[in-house]
């Protein structure tokens, strides 16, 4: 891991994460001290918010309900905390939930802060960087792996970086539902549950066969609950879980014949509802992958989303790097794209505040400078758009799914037509702010057609709410006349969104 700066330099020395899992929301609330992340507060609710999707993945009412009054108490603790200091992320339920754009809204109210919701990847990213800050780091190569209430994660990795990362739709949660869904359990149905997991696994276990690994880890919740079973049970006395504990927890289950006559040792009431559908997942994975035996961690997303954000804090952000990578693999003309990312800083700077743009938006305008290009490994006719493709379906370690969608939506429009529709499906802030971004590459990139180091002349930038005022040097536009007659041609683009460009 880099070297951390010092505690004066952090932006915030207390950060939190909300985990808004398919079967519990997490809230975790840490603080940076002398080098070290200690913990100040921690919440967990059962939720089970993946039983509440019907077959067309909407959400119901109680399930949404559900939600809202456990982020309503989350947001008591965590609304006085500064913007930027709270991440809260939602995975695969709100991910797969259709039409819950106005439920993700009054979601962000309850709580005070904006939700973002994450691929798996991503989440995957995410698990591993908390699990590898709560083991201890013998330099060896882990696989980890997290069971979730609608995905499970499988990450394998050395230190901090993960080099395989997939997510697969399988999880306690809805396996519980779709395998035993009258609360009844047998051998039957457990066979056709770690079936199901087996086959999920298939795509995946040749690679991560062959990456191999030196020990196995099990994070978060269902590992938890299941080593906690194993051992307050007798079934296992030395430390982890094994293939052949799991198969004898499966069979007390089996005898047991029912969720609501589950009477376990260690088995908590909240895990009742949803444990045989995590055992068969887990006995699925240990079967798929050969996984002899696997020692179980406290780390997880959270604790990897607190890690995350206060490396963004001492420029260790992630998404940095995703940008570099990208612009190596697809060969980005790396000297044109850093003198259109310094314009674009350079217009960015005068008009932040009155256009109320913040540090977000900067990183997000000097992303979209560096890949504007991007689109050009493919093809020179409709580059831009070719960009865009790349960038919505690109694996883009660090960035959430919105942020991913603004950085293609502006690489797609930062030349030719202007179409307002591009921008209408948008939340009403965002939608604002990332017009305003787009004025601004689309300048910087227009400034720079040349492709020359020549210094562009500019003496002033101003901006109104739906203006910006560009002052050059005496004599300098008159010297670049294709520069001014794009200048004009822009501004009849500018006016489809309702902005004027105004030149002297």
């Amino acid at each position: 891991m880099p070297t951390r700066k010092p505690d004066t330099e952090l932006k915030f020395e207390t950060v939190a994460a909300v985990d808004l899992g398919s079967n519990s929301f997490h809230m975790m609330v840490a603080r940076w001290h002398d080098g070290e992340v200690i913990t100040v507060d921690r919440l967990k609710e059962s939720v089970r918010l993946a039983s509440g999707l019907d077959d067309r993945n909407r959400l119901s009412e109680e399930a949404r309900q559900r939600a809202l009054e456990c982020i309503g108490r989350f947001g008591q603790r965590l609304r006085d905390l500064p913007p930027g200091s709270v991440r809260a992320l939602g995975t695969n339920t709100l991910r797969k939930a259709r039409g819950a754009r106005r439920f993700r809204e009054a979601m962000e109210v309850a709580l005070g802060h904006p939700i973002e919701i994450i691929g798996g990847r991503e989440e995957a990213r995410l698990i591993f960087l908390g699990v590898s800050h709560t083991v201890s780091d013998d330099g060896g190569r882990r696989l980890v792996v997290d069971i979730g209430g609608g995905s499970t994660e499988f990450i394998i990795g050395e230190r901090f970086e993960p080099q395989l990362a997939e997510s697969l739709q399988m999880g306690c949660v809805t396996f519980t539902g779709t395998h035993f869904p009258d609360g009844r359990i047998s051998s039957a149905r457990f066979r056709q549950a770690e079936l199901h997991a087996q086959l999920e696994l298939q795509p995946i276990v040749a690679p991560y066969r062959e990456l191999g690994w030196e020990k196995a880890l099990g994070s978060s919740g269902t590992f938890l609950a299941l080593d906690k079973l194993v051992h307050e049970g007798g079934i296992e006395k030395a430390p982890g879980i094994s293939l052949a504990g799991l198969e004898t927890l499966r069979a007390r289950m089996v005898d047991a014949g029912a969720l609501d006559k589950l009477n376990l040792p260690g088995l908590s009431e909240d895990r009742r509802a949803v444990i045989v559908g995590g055992l068969a997942v887990a006995i699925g994975v240990f079967r798929g992958l050969g996984i002899e035996r696997m020692t179980t961690s406290e780390g997880a997303m959270r604790e990897g989303v607190v890690h995350d954000l206060f490396g963004r804090f001492q420029h260790e952000d992630v998404r940095g790097r995703t940008i570099h990578l990208l612009r190596k693999r697809f060969a980005v003309d790396a000297r044109h794209a850093d003198r259109v990312v310094d314009e674009a800083r350079r217009l960015f700077e005068p008009v932040a505040e009155s256009w109320e743009l913040g540090e977000a938006e900067a990183d997000m305008l000097s992303w979209a400078a560096e890949l504007h290009e991007i689109g050009l490994a493919l093809a020179h006719s409709r580059y831009h758009k070719h960009g865009e493709y790349i960038l919505t379906h690109a694996d883009l370690p660090g960035f959430s799914r919105s942020e991913q969608s603004d950085l293609a939506l502006l690489v797609r429009v930062h030349r030719r037509r202007l179409l307002p529709e591009l921008f209408e499906k948008l939340p009403k802030p965002r939608r604002r702010s990332l017009i305003r971004l787009t004025v601004l590459l689309r300048l910087a990139v227009l400034l720079h057609r040349s492709r020359t180091d020549e210094p562009v002349q500019v003496q002033k930038v101003e901006a109104r709410r739906r203006e910006i005022r560009v002052e050059f040097d005496p004599g300098w536009l008159a010297a670049h006349p294709l520069t001014a007659a794009d200048l004009e041609h822009e501004n009849t683009q500018l006016q489809t969104l309702g902005f004027s460009l105004q030149v002297s």
